[in-house]
């Protein structure tokens, strides 16, 4: 279990699955100083913000390759709002991001300056990716401690699989990518449970170039962008 301090808000979720590629990695480029920056939009195309990640304290340790993913949200006027961080793995064929990358901005405004407890599951990416596979499941638990009384909630990220495999446009370049569609599956308290579909379009060596998030009825709500790449 581990114990965090939410001081601020973070901008995602994780569908954004961060950017990283090094031996064991092939979609995602783990060099040390490898930075990207997305620009996110609202469901009517109007700009909300951008983040910039950088990759940090890359290592390999008996076949395993680590690192930590550091981020920084800017709102539509230029302003830093938070930074954070997170790490993930490589192992095998196999990346696996840590599952706090699954918490997202309302969460975090909702708990913000409260102890929480998180407990979860990685989300996992293989380097072997085929249209119609299955990827696993990856989930976060939040315990937050409301003045004597505790909260808990849960985020699941499920039914993902990889949809097709299509060629995007981005600011940065053109891109063969694939498509992997998930559900986010929330129960928080009051609200019961809420699913919210969204799309990451992946490519090899580069990671994620694009995402789009839909309402429960289908509706895009959101959606960023690869703007600037540099590694």
């Amino acid at each position: 279990m581990k114990k965090i301090t939410i001081v601020t808000v973070i901008c995602f979720l994780s569908a954004q699955i961060g950017t990283a590629q090094s031996q064991c990695s092939k979609y995602y480029p783990l060099e040390d100083g490898a930075s990207f920056q997305y620009t996110s939009y609202n469901g009517k195309g109007k700009l909300e913000g951008k983040t910039d990640y950088t990759v940090t304290n890359v290592s390999d340790s008996g076949g395993k390759t680590s690192a930590t993913m550091q981020m920084k949200y800017q709102d539509h006027k230029g302003k830093e709002i938070m930074s954070s961080e997170y790490g993930f793995t490589c192992e095998g064929d196999v990346v696996k991001i840590d599952f706090q990358s699954l918490m997202n901005q309302q969460m975090m405004q909702q708990f913000a300056a409260v102890e929480i407890d998180v407990t979860g599951t990685d989300i996992e990416l293989p380097n072997n990716l085929t249209v119609g596979q299955e990827l696993a499941d990856a989930d976060v638990k939040i315990a937050a401690d409301m003045g004597g009384m505790t909260m808990n909630m849960n985020v699941e990220t499920i039914n993902r699989k990889v949809e097709k495999k299509e060629k995007v446009s981005s600011p940065v370049g053109d891109f063969e990518c694939y498509v992997i569609y998930s559900e986010n599956k929330t129960k928080m308290p009051m609200m019961g449970n809420k699913i919210f579909p969204s799309r990451i379009w992946l490519a090899e060596g580069i990671g994620m170039v694009k995402q789009e998030s839909y309402n429960q009825k289908g509706k895009l709500t959101n959606s960023m962008v690869l703007t600037k790449l540099e590694k």
